[in-house]
């Protein structure tokens, strides 16, 4: 803890009932407000769109030989801008807090320039005046623009970084009102890194102390601000209090601006997660349910096509491995068992056979570095994973998809529920012939409980953070994956 933090720490704990001044800090204030960064970032994306539309006129009508009118670039970039800002709005990446993440920044920049121009490309052709438009130019403009919008993410991340860090905002002026449990320095660096000044602190009685004296502070409260240049009025608290504080928030009606109640406290981490109205009621999700319709149809339309895609081009493959299987060793070229799926429905899995018994029942045996019951064929078939290939099949069927938490069987289910917490949440999804964890290296059979643990972690990882963009960086990392042959025997 620095000298001034350790000074900041002192002022907010002696603070008790009589409002002191925060010890403010001494970098010089930027002219721009926090709360102002997002208004400002959009005009400053507006002014960039514009100036890469004229310059690239300019050029290409420079090189071409022809006079430049900047009628037609200028009124190009506004409807350009309107629509890409309009989209970034929307999903909330001009919030300072969104700058500061530059790959969220990066990918949605370049899909939503990308989707802007696209359809902007289909009105173009539908209307018929393409002829009216140079390709060149539009070109131009599309690489020139989604550089410049890179560079100012970069830029914006920096200053907002260095603005945050070193206190240069203007921030929003407020007194903070504060139990006992919320009174550190590091409270108070949560609060100016989203661009709270704050000027005066009060500290909030204990919970069950006589009504007078949270009435006295209120009163004290009322007094030392009326009249200042106060904007907002922070109260934090434990929700523990919220009867107390409900009636103290009654006694700062007189004030003229909002009252802010930040939850503290155990209770806290509810209010961070989603919420939704049901009638009158408000629910907080304590858990993430299974994919929502929508999604499932869009993850159910991608299994089709890659499965059945993959099987044509991957047929002759397939008929060679059960050739080889059946003329090396006794037994069917298919090996099936019963696997645990979503929410816990059982369904065969289709395997190539790679062994001399074919297990399937309340006690089965992992394969082992060095396994007897591994046939010649087998050991190739399992080292390159090309034993799963049949899984294709499941996945069309439907009791797989292509990504998602490898299934055990059912045996090894029922020893894995004891052994590992949360265990059954992996069947929150259907089963996969790939995975988060096998792209790690968890692979292959599990002997240990760390290693079944790890895995697990990975698998409930992949539930909460589902994207199409996880499944496609799942799918491009396997053949890396079955090619480096970790923990495959």
């Amino acid at each position: 803890m620095n000298f001034i933090d350790q000074r900041l720490h002192a002022e907010l704990r002696s603070s008790a009932f009589q409002g002191r001044d925060v010890p403010r800090f001494r970098f010089r204030k930027w002219p721009i407000r926090y709360h102002s960064i997002e208004a400002a970032t959009i005009l400053f994306d507006v002014a960039t769109i514009a100036l890469a539309s004229v310059l690239a006129t300019c050029v290409h009508h420079v090189h071409e030989g022809m006079r430049v009118d900047l009628g037609q670039p200028i009124g190009s970039a506004i409807l350009v801008a309107t629509l890409f800002t309009l989209c970034l709005k929307s999903q909330g990446l001009y919030e300072p807090t969104a700058l500061l993440a530059w790959r969220r920044q990066a990918r949605m920049i370049f899909a939503t320039w990308a989707g802007v121009f696209l359809l902007l490309s289909g009105i173009v052709f539908a209307l018929k005046i393409g002829s009216e438009l140079s390709r060149g130019t539009s070109m131009l403009f599309a690489g020139l623009g989604l550089v410049a919008l890179l560079a100012n993410r970069m830029l914006a991340k920096g200053l907002l970084t260095k603005g945050l860090a070193e206190r240069r905002f203007s921030g929003l002026k407020v007194v903070l009102i504060s139990g006992h449990e919320a009174s550190g320095p590091d409270f108070f660096d949560t609060l100016a890194a989203v661009g709270l000044d704050i000027k005066e602190s009060f500290a909030l009685p204990r919970p069950g102390v006589n009504s007078n004296i949270r009435r006295r502070l209120a009163a004290n409260v009322i007094e030392r601000i009326r009249g200042s240049d106060i904007e907002a009025v922070v109260v934090a608290a434990d929700t523990n209090q919220w009867p107390e504080l409900r009636d103290f928030a009654a006694e700062l009606r007189v004030l003229p601006f909002p009252v802010t109640f930040v939850p503290t406290g155990p209770a806290a981490e509810a209010f961070k997660r989603p919420s939704r109205d049901l009638g009158d009621l408000v629910s907080i999700e304590l858990q993430r349910g299974p994919l929502s319709a929508a999604e499932c149809t869009a993850k159910r339309c991608v299994d089709l096509f890659g499965a059945g895609l993959m099987l044509i081009l991957i047929a002759p493959m397939l008929v060679f491995i059960a050739v080889a299987i059946k003329l090396t060793s006794r037994g069917p070229i298919l090996f099936r068992q019963h696997r645990m799926g979503f929410n816990g429905r059982t369904f065969q899995i289709c395997k190539f056979r790679t062994m001399t018994v074919l297990e399937d029942g309340p006690a089965v045996i992992q394969a082992r570095a060095v396994d007897n019951r591994v046939t010649g064929v087998g050991k190739w078939l399992r080292r390159t994973s090309l034993d799963e290939l049949p899984q294709l099949f499941n996945v069309l069927h439907g009791s797989m998809s292509l990504i998602g938490p490898r299934p055990h069987a059912v045996a090894h289910d029922n020893q894995f529920d004891k052994l590992v917490r949360n265990y059954g949440f992996r069947q929150c999804v259907k089963p996969g012939l790939t995975g988060w964890a096998q792209i790690h290296g968890y692979r292959g059979p599990t002997p240990t409980t760390e290693l079944i643990e790890r895995r697990v972690e990975c698998d409930l990882w992949y539930i909460e953070n589902w994207s199409f963009k996880l499944d496609i960086w799942i799918l491009l990392r396997t053949p890396y994956e079955v090619l480096r042959g970790r923990n495959a025997y």
